[in-house]
């Protein structure tokens, strides 16, 4: 009966960690996605200003790229959760608590697992499906929104760049969507430069391309070589806009827009892969680690601040270590990454560093170790401390 009175109530402290750490994690995800989004929309805002774009339409495009950002965020949230449930656990003094009730480390890391893997299962599916899904949507959506000239591109009265080189003013569009006033500036052969002036012109689109019909009015091209420029009255002249149309080509996804299963198992005749085959498989092996990152976090996190310590014993130089310990880790993994596009035995050192973050971290745990820097490295952050509130406090 005491046996299963205990065994009870180490699952409610389990189903409790559980919830407090999934929606401390959950809080810190939601509030870093919402920040750096907002900072990587604002390098998009020109969408807006100067393509003519409605605001949802910039929300929609910009919003894409959130599953690649969760993707990156979620394992730094993990861990942040995670200090801040033990900090507080120890501030409490319930770690001590449970220590003396004959809770083992061992048990109490269960609980912070068990989160771990519902975001390593989160990170999973994003790093499969929807962030090369998010960024296909992106692709897709942009080469539209460029496709559209008229309606997004040229707005009356201003002077746009449809495209390097090639210069647009209309001065009105009407409710048919006719254009208006049309200038036409095309600067792209250095040997020759082409203006036109037209007072209609519509946009034709058809198997032959695209292209921008103008009528009535008058072509002027100045050769290189030629002091005067040749004129040329025109009833109607269709210029090819086909080249600045990218949705008329065949999209080619790149290999981050490749879903996991088309890195497991390439088309041989890709002409991306034929092309790039270390690229396909550094990011395959980047793919299939993911995952794992937040089950090493966890690891690390608890092994540095999970055992139980005094009011004397000062966690701040272990979350330091915790921090230094993720940072060494995931600086690995991408140094493993980039250098084994080339040199793919550089991919092993990432699996290297997972078994020895999660051997070192499980034997801590296990033992109940208590992780601490030597006694001069605290003595001495308390010095410098100490001196620098006092020189602050002077001030």
């Amino acid at each position: 009966m005491l046996e299963s009175g205990t065994t009870r109530r180490m699952g409610s402290i389990g189903r409790y960690i559980f919830r407090t750490t999934l929606s401390a994690f959950l809080v810190i995800l939601v509030s870093l996605t919402a920040v750096i989004w907002v900072t990587q929309a604002l390098h998009d805002i020109d969408l807006v200003t100067s393509q003519g774009q409605s605001i949802l339409v910039f929300v929609g495009i910009t919003g894409l790229i959130i599953p690649l950002l969760i993707l990156v965020i979620a394992p730094i949230a993990l861990l942040i959760a995670i200090a801040h449930v033990l900090n507080k656990m120890s501030t409490d003094s319930e770690i001590i608590v449970m220590n003396a009730a004959g809770m083992s480390p061992w048990l109490l890391f269960r609980a912070f697992l068990s989160v771990a893997v519902v975001v390593s299962i989160l990170v999973t599916a994003i790093s499969a499906y929807f962030a090369p899904k998010g960024l296909r949507m992106l692709r897709d959506w942009l080469t539209e929104v460029s496709a559209d000239v008229v309606t997004n591109l040229v707005q009356p009265g201003r002077f746009v760049n449809v495209e390097n080189g090639v210069t647009m003013r209309i001065r009105e569009r009407r409710s048919n969507g006719q254009l208006a006033g049309i200038f036409l500036d095309d600067q792209r052969d250095p040997a020759q430069r082409v203006t036109m002036v037209a007072d209609v012109g519509d946009l034709l689109d058809n198997a032959n391309g695209t292209f921008l019909v103008l009528q009535k009015g008058m072509l002027q091209r100045f050769e290189a070589k030629e002091r005067d420029p040749t004129m040329v009255v025109f009833d109607r002249y269709a210029f090819d806009l086909s080249h600045v149309v990218p949705g008329s080509q065949a999209t080619k996804y790149s290999i981050r827009e490749r879903y996991l299963w088309q890195l497991l198992f390439p088309d041989p005749k890709d002409p991306l892969y034929v092309e790039q085959p270390n690229q396909f498989r550094a990011e395959l092996h980047d793919r299939l680690i993911a995952p794992i990152y937040p089950l090493a976090f966890a690891v690390i996190a608890f092994a540095y601040l999970g055992a139980p310590r005094t009011n004397r014993q000062s966690r701040t130089v272990s979350m330091l270590a915790a921090i230094g310990g993720v940072t060494l880790l995931r600086f690995t993994g991408f140094v493993s990454t980039v250098f084994g596009a080339t040199q793919p035995w550089m991919l092993s050192l990432q699996y290297v560093a997972l078994a020895l973050a999660f051997g070192g971290g499980l034997y801590v745990i296990r033992r109940g170790l208590i992780l601490e820097p030597p006694a001069f490295i605290e003595n001495w952050l308390a010095a410098l401390t100490e001196r620098v509130v006092r020189r602050v406090t002077t001030q």
